[in-house]
């Protein structure tokens, strides 16, 4: 059962993951804890642990503020989650799924298909694929059986832009129906016990997403800097 620090680490990791605090910006205890209506003893414990993640910079005297990344570094941890993901979705190919995993994952891609008919990308929608998105490859990670494979995935993901719980959603609907046809492609390779296809396959889906986020990133940047 998890602490109420560690949900605040979840919550305010997810919170930078997903660009609700900006590279450079400020994080104070008082602020957070009133905030997310907790004491700022949790608050605390969660923001170090933060900082032990890399995601946030302590500096005496001054509190915390967001870490910023540069391009290299994030489309560095993508060559990373293109590896583990990859070697995830061999293994998962090699031992087979669940059918509970095999159920999760079909009703992943039907959400995924019904959103992205409608022809266009809407606000409304971004929510709900990024939750396909992310239970589809935490499934397949789980699938793998090796538990070294997602604790190093998380270690990559855990950078602003790189995790699977975050979804570009301003860009061309092309481009996710694209990224989303890998879905289906990759969870037939694991059904069908094509485990070099998988392997492949994966690895050229994340390798996909980097390229999207590297074409992005700097009006992605000038966004956030209009925003704030």
């Amino acid at each position: 059962m998890q602490t109420l620090s560690q949900k605040l680490t979840d919550t305010l990791r997810d919170w930078i993951l997903q660009g609700r605090f900006k590279p450079g910006e400020r994080i104070e205890e008082v602020p957070i804890a009133e905030l997310m209506k907790a004491s700022r003893t949790p608050v605390r414990a969660a923001l170090a642990a933060l900082a032990n993640e890399g995601l946030i910079d302590h500096q005496p005297k001054r509190g915390y503020s967001v870490r910023a990344f540069e391009i290299e570094t994030i489309l560095g941890a993508y060559e990373v989650r293109a590896v583990i993901e990859g070697l995830a979705c061999r293994k998962a190919a090699e031992h087979g799924l669940s059918s509970e995993q095999s159920e999760l994952l079909a009703r992943c891609l039907r959400e995924g298909d019904r959103i992205l008919a409608k022809g266009e990308l809407l606000p409304e929608d971004h929510a709900p694929y990024q939750k396909i998105n992310s239970d589809l490859h935490t499934t397949l990670l789980e699938a793998s059986r090796n538990p070294w494979v997602g604790r190093f995935a998380e270690q990559a993901q855990n950078i602003p832009f790189t995790s699977d719980r975050v979804v570009l959603w301003d860009v061309e609907h092309a481009v996710i129906l694209r990224s989303h046809g890998d879905h289906h492609r990759i969870l037939e390779a694991v059904l069908t016990g094509d485990a070099v296809r998988a392997e492949q396959l994966m690895r050229e889906h994340v390798y996909y997403a980097g390229l999207i986020l590297r074409n992005n990133y700097h009006r992605l940047m000038k966004h956030d800097t209009a925003a704030g």
